[in-house]
């Protein structure tokens, strides 16, 4: 039997203007249904993200900081110390003349230099001046017996002094003009070091062991009689005069590796209100020899 039209075999034909409704032939077509259409959801709000927490610095960040910190504070302090100095010149040694007095700066240079420029200022951190010469040997300790300075007259024993209730060096008492007195906390003379020798320019009579010393020049000798039979030989470097306000204590008493001599008496301008001069006369010597005492 053959089969009903809408079926066919393959490659059969449907009849034609085939069937109503049907535009390629077969059974009427159904009435076409809606088809079922995507329901979007309603959009919902995106909850915001929480901000990421702060890096944390590395060690390295610290570092710069503390070290950016650190220079600031230097550069502070210093500010500040400029402006304390500033405003107290007087008290750090920035006043005018630093409280010397007004001479022509340098040391003598040679012996050459007889009579010009014995008395000098120097500036406080400036090394003590020295001879030509080189330096003897040290000796070993032994008290001074006598000074002898031929240039100017001067052959005086030498009594100890220690310091005063004030912890100022003793002098010499003044009714002993020709008197020289050796700081016995200090080095022998002809020892390593700074020896020491103290003596008055003049008393209330007239003059005294070491009213003449301002005219030593650089290349004169002086000689320090011992106690062991020997005698020291000293060379002068040169003189400064200070003013006793500004002492120079490192560079009188400083450590030394060479034997030194230093000689120390009044200068300046006497001051009749308080009884004494303004400044101080300073020789500084150093032992280029030595020998035995004659006799």
């Amino acid at each position: 039997m053959p089969p009903t039209h809408g079926g066919g075999y393959p490659g059969e034909a449907p009849p034609p203007g085939g069937v109503p409704g049907d535009p390629h032939g077969g059974l009427p077509a159904y009435p076409a249904f809606p088809q079922p259409q995507a329901i979007q959801p309603w959009p919902q709000p995106v909850p915001p993200r929480p901000d990421p927490p702060p890096p944390r610095p590395s060690a390295h960040q610290i570092m710069r900081v503390v070290l950016i910190v650190a220079a600031l504070a230097g550069v502070v302090t210093v500010i500040a110390g400029l402006l304390l100095m500033a405003s107290n010149p007087e008290e750090y040694g920035l006043a005018s003349g630093n409280g010397r007095t007004s001479l022509n700066v340098g040391v003598q240079p040679t012996p050459d230099a007889a009579n010009a420029g014995a008395l000098t200022t120097l500036a406080p951190d400036a090394a003590a001046p020295v001879p030509n010469l080189p330096p003897a040997p040290p000796l070993q300790p032994s008290t001074p017996k006598r000074l002898i300075i031929p240039k100017i007259g001067v052959n005086a024993p030498i009594r100890s002094v220690g310091l005063d209730r004030r912890g100022v060096i003793q002098v010499p008492p003044v009714n002993n003009p020709n008197l020289v007195g050796w700081y016995r906390y200090g080095p022998t003379a002809g020892q390593a070091g700074p020896a020491v020798l103290l003596g008055h320019k003049d008393t209330r009579t007239g003059s005294a062991v070491f009213s003449r010393v301002h005219e030593l020049r650089h290349g004169d000798t002086i000689e320090v009689v011992r106690m062991d039979g020997t005698v020291a030989v000293f060379t002068v470097g040169g003189l400064e005069q200070a003013g006793k306000d500004v002492f120079p204590t490192h560079r009188v008493y400083g450590d030394a590796a060479t034997a030194e001599l230093r000689l120390i008496t009044c200068g300046g301008v006497y001051d009749r209100t308080t009884g004494h001069y303004t400044d101080n006369i300073i020789v500084y010597a150093t032992m280029t020899a030595t020998r035995m005492a004659s006799g």
